[in-house]
């Protein structure tokens, strides 16, 4: 039976200069039969979480286990075998050969695993079937609909029956209509002996899975619109790549905003001071915070929602210049 146990994984590398960690300390588990939602907004790991469990990326830290493997251990044949026969991942592109047509697409796994042509189209017939195309066996891909393409790449990934199917948004391309053949389909392919791991910011995904998985955790806890919250000297008030629906503006004492650079140094490249504000940019767009803030004295800050916080200070808003701006908030995944 398919299981899944992804414990503390933390993934990072560096970008511009800076050091980004997509998934940090992220812990999950995936029972056969189930259809697991990641769900998160654009830049909160979800594809980085699949090409873990795909073993196509190796993480920093943590753990992920498939069936009793440990999937970052893997190494030559034993990852390559990993990766043909344990996994499916259906990509949010479809990345079907244009060359090839529906079946051929199918059966391409097939045939680099050994199989002979004929028990490859056979078996890549019987597959095109099940997703309710065996009247487009000969159809290549720009012959077929959005949807019809990703039942192609569903019975693709498919075709070597893994115990683990990945999905990266894979509703991300198709209108409405096609939307619900799709994810009714992925619903039936969750079958006890394999479990479906979904990533998506598509909320009709929802009702239909057995269980959904924030990958974004609020760092701001408990804080309310308007609170009133006192930082020692040195105290970290947040932290780099983590998640917020706050705005601090800073009543008394001084507040360093840093970032990691590759090196693992830390660059302070603002500091705050009384009537001051910062942690905008983040709520507003659905971003991690990309700058760490820790307090250089003892600091007294004010929390704002983003609504509270324009309501209240719209001229500060308008007249702070954009290179400002991105520098006090979360900005760049």
């Amino acid at each position: 039976m398919s299981e899944i146990h992804v414990r503390e994984l933390t993934v990072e590398f560096p970008s511009g200069g800076y050091l980004l960690r997509p998934l940090d300390r992220f812990s999950m588990d995936a029972q056969s039969g189930q259809l697991v939602a990641l769900l998160g907004p654009s830049g909160s790991g979800k594809t980085t979480l699949l090409s873990c469990l795909a073993g196509i990326l190796r993480p920093t830290g943590g753990h992920v286990e498939v069936d009793g493997v440990e999937v970052a251990s893997l190494e030559g044949k034993d990852l390559d075998e990993y990766r043909r026969r344990k996994v499916g991942v259906v990509f949010q592109a479809f990345n079907l050969i244009a060359g090839l047509n529906a079946r051929d697409n199918v059966a391409v796994p097939l045939r680099l695993a050994g199989y002979k042509q004929r028990s490859a189209r056979a078996r890549a017939e019987a597959l095109l079937d099940e997703v309710g195309l065996s009247d487009r066996l000969g159809h290549l891909p720009r012959q077929l609909s959005g949807g019809q393409q990703q039942r192609v790449a569903i019975a693709r990934a498919l075709a070597l029956e893994p115990g683990v199917l990945l999905a990266d948004e894979p509703t991300a391309h198709l209108d409405h209509v096609q939307v619900e053949g799709v994810l009714r389909l992925l619903r039936t392919i969750a079958s006890p002996g394999r479990v479906v791991v979904i990533a998506t910011h598509d909320d009709r995904m929802t009702p239909l899975a057995d269980r959904c998985v924030s990958m974004v955790e609020d760092a701001d806890g408990d804080e309310g619109d308007g609170a009133e919250l006192t930082l020692a000297a040195g105290e970290t008030l947040f932290e780099q790549g983590s998640r917020g629906h706050l705005v601090y503006v800073v009543v008394s004492g001084e507040v360093a905003l840093s970032r990691v650079l590759a090196d693992r140094s830390e660059e302070v490249f603002r500091t705050v001071g009384p009537g001051g504000y910062f942690g905008e940019l983040g709520p507003m767009l659905g971003l991690p915070r990309s700058a760490t803030a820790r307090a250089r004295t003892l600091a007294r800050l004010n929390s704002f929602t983003v609504r509270s916080f324009r309501a209240r200070q719209p001229s500060q808003m308008a007249q702070r210049a954009p290179a400002e701006a991105d520098d006090g908030a979360e900005g760049a995944r």
